[in-house]
């Protein structure tokens, strides 16, 4: 008898699942909209496959928003300038700042799917603590900043302005266009560090 393939029916249905989560998430109107069983049938797998490979909804929103966020992620560790780890502090910080915008422009019901999932707070869920503890220890760095015991305020304060909510009311209620947003950001940023340039965009691939 042919030996069966349990790993590799695990595998084929666990991509999927993330292939239809993320068609769903990108065309649904508001992300509560989107239910196990919506998923479930979308993928072609029983409900009960959901649970097995990712324990509830929330774990399946994380394991899709790490799927999608890995190329910023390895750019930001080893990639080229403005974002990899040879680029100067500040412009990277700003560099970095504009990487998750794009990426919350580019998966904003996904992102603010995954925000509403922290226990009722955005702060408390693990990618804003990554991203926030690469942001201060680069602030860390910065003359001028480090040192004076406010980059970890400073942190929390330039995120802020990259939430997926925010994002959500800019592009949906207020109809602004990316780069105007993507502009406002960087003065901000840039203004907020006290640069005189701000780096030129982010690489989209």
């Amino acid at each position: 008898m042919p030996e069966r393939t349990p790993r590799k029916d695990a595998a084929r249905n666990r991509a999927a699942v993330l292939a239809a989560a993320d068609t769903l998430f990108t065309r649904c109107e508001h992300p509560d909209d989107v239910t196990m069983a919506d998923i479930a049938a979308a993928a072609g797998v029983g409900k009960g496959t959901l649970f097995r490979a990712f324990g509830d909804r929330t774990g399946l929103i994380r394991a899709l928003y790490e799927t999608r966020l890995e190329p910023v992620r390895e750019n930001v560790e080893q990639g080229p300038p403005p974002l990899g780890p040879a680029t100067p502090p500040l412009q990277r910080v700003l560099a970095l700042l504009d990487a998750v915008l794009c990426f919350k422009l580019d998966n904003r019901h996904l992102a603010l799917a995954l925000e509403q999932t922290g226990s009722d707070s955005p702060y408390r869920t693990e990618h804003y603590e990554r991203w926030h503890a690469v942001l201060r220890g680069l602030l860390d760095r910065i003359p001028g900043l480090s040192g004076t015991g406010v980059t970890d305020f400073t942190a929390h304060a330039l995120l802020a302005a990259t939430r997926a909510d925010l994002v959500a009311y800019l592009t949906t209620e207020k109809g602004l266009p990316r780069d105007e947003i993507r502009a406002g950001l960087a003065e901000f940023a840039a203004r907020t560090l006290g640069a005189d340039t701000t780096p030129g965009p982010v690489a989209e691939g």
